[in-house]
């Protein structure tokens, strides 16, 4: 978080008003095994290079790594931990969900937030809209996902 950010109250606590362009928020580590990847990756993207790991020696990636899918859950829990707010109202989407590097057993991800814009609903006076860039790096600082997001929040002045 910002400076500034530490004069506000926690990211569960905040309402639209408390939001600001540019503020950065840090979502912390996850620690992926290989184990975790091969699991998941069993029940929602059965591809050879993240179930097999012979099959993955021989591919293009030369070891099991991640499904993109993976590491997009564990941004999403880290986001939920340590950036969305009790008063968020849901997605619509998310655009640009990129993937540039693989993610592998034993890599460590860190996750952060950057709010891009912020602006008050005019058919839903009730609710504002923030649009973010998240962003996941590996313990190398190497950026693996990243993507932008819009999401409605409540606001704490209803009017």
């Amino acid at each position: 978080m910002t400076e500034e950010s530490k004069n506000k109250p926690p990211a569960k606590d905040r309402y639209y008003e408390d939001y600001d362009e540019g503020e950065v928020f840090d979502c912390g580590e996850i620690l992926i095994s290989e184990e975790e990847i091969i699991t998941f990756a069993k029940c929602f993207d059965p591809q050879s290079f993240h179930t097999d790991p012979a099959a993955a020696e021989q591919s293009i990636y030369g070891s099991i790594i991640a499904s993109g899918w993976h590491t997009g859950a564990l941004l999403m829990r880290s986001m939920v931990d340590h950036f969305v707010s009790n008063a968020s109202q849901g997605s619509p989407g998310v655009e640009n969900m990129r993937w540039p590097l693989p993610v592998r057993g034993g890599d460590v991800l860190r996750a952060s937030v950057i709010i891009l814009s912020t602006r008050r609903s005019r058919s839903k006076p009730d609710r504002g809209i923030l649009v973010s860039r998240a962003e996941v790096h590996n313990q190398r600082r190497e950026l693996v996902m990243d993507l932008t997001a819009t999401n409605f929040i409540a606001c704490r002045d209803k009017s």
